[in-house]
């Protein structure tokens, strides 16, 4: 997994400590795993040109115990998020993050519609940039 700038980063760092928790074990344990099959489910979404939206709304406890892991106490909570994360797939191994924001903060489709806008500008940018 790679990120394209710092946007993600960004992100990342301003979530609540179990959102990121939450986000860390969803990269690694479902879309790190799965790549784009991610969109043969609930999890992803193709959004064209080989941008896609990653779906994260699972609890801590469901992202493990689905990866077959043990649930650490401070996982206890069975408390569900509402992220969008939105990457490409370069090659067979590498996931590249561009962005995200915490839907539930504001389920908007005027938001969605922004945050789809700012990633296809991003995703835009790192392909003009491979083709140099």
């Amino acid at each position: 997994v790679e990120y394209e700038g710092d946007a993600f980063e960004r992100f990342l760092f301003s979530l609540p400590a179990y959102e990121q928790a939450v986000l860390v074990a969803a990269v690694e344990r479902v879309l790190q795993v799965y790549g784009t099959d991610i969109c043969s489910g609930e999890w992803g979404k193709p959004l064209g040109e080989g941008l896609y939206e990653f779906r994260i709304r699972k609890s801590l406890r469901t992202i493990l115990v689905s990866a077959g892991l043990d649930v650490p106490e401070e996982a206890g909570t069975d408390r569900s998020v509402l992220l969008r994360v939105f990457c490409t797939f370069h090659g067979d191994k590498i996931v590249l993050l561009y962005h995200g924001y915490n839907k539930k903060t504001d389920p908007s489709e005027k938001r969605q519609q922004r945050e789809i806008a700012k990633a296809r500008k991003i995703h835009e940018r790192w392909k003009r940039q491979r083709n140099t």
